[in-house]
């Protein structure tokens, strides 16, 4: 997916949280915005995903063969995991995938058992996402998004609540499952994104 903005601005109330913010996002490529604490890097991260309004300019969303996107669809091609995005705690892992698969469908190769597999989560399949650890609910929420077929995957602070063995199966997903959709990361810490060579900063647009 390409994401084109032009002239971005995002205010609350009175106050600007970013403005006169241009810049395109190129299917392929991996993307990481940084910033500080409360900059306004989730923000712009939710007006990506449609899930957010801006005050300001203009956004095109296009798929990778330049066909345009319109707001109320582009949630089919688009995955997400966020610290703010809550899990369904009464389903079992494998209750939520397939209420997820509703709405997406899994890439190539992949079918429920194994995506947990990969999150090594499988010995969990069964047990209700309540009595999940924070670390196992941040490693579900990973595979949702990377094992989805969209076009466009955004991660914020993907390594929340993760213990060492979990940030290496982060970083295995993001090696093996980035290379032909646009990634986009928020993040302050560059161990959570090593892959990505573009760097957009949200202070530049203040």
């Amino acid at each position: 997916m390409h994401i084109h903005l032009q002239g971005l601005g995002k205010k609350f109330n009175r106050e600007w949280i970013f403005k006169n913010l241009t810049y395109s996002f190129i299917t392929g490529n991996c993307y990481a915005i940084t910033g500080n604490n409360g900059s306004g890097k989730s923000t712009l991260l939710k007006i990506l995903a449609g899930y957010s309004t801006y005050s300001e300019g203009s956004l095109l969303w296009k798929t990778s063969s330049n066909n345009s996107i319109e707001s109320d669809a582009v949630y089919k091609e688009i995955s997400i995991a966020a610290p703010y995005l809550e899990l369904i705690e009464e389903m079992t892992a494998i209750e939520l995938m397939q209420f997820h698969l509703s709405s997406k469908q899994w890439i190539a190769g992949f079918d429920n058992h194994s995506i947990l597999k990969k999150v090594g989560l499988e010995q969990a399949a069964n047990k209700q996402i309540k009595l999940y650890s924070s670390g196992m609910k941040q490693r579900l929420k990973l595979a949702l998004a990377f094992f989805s077929k969209t076009e466009l995957l955004l991660l914020d602070e993907p390594c929340t609540n993760l213990d060492a063995a979990g940030v290496e199966i982060y970083h295995s997903l993001l090696l093996d499952f980035t290379q032909s959709r646009t990634t986009i990361i928020c993040s302050n810490d560059p161990t959570e994104y090593p892959n990505c060579n573009d760097h957009l900063s949200i202070m530049d647009y203040k």
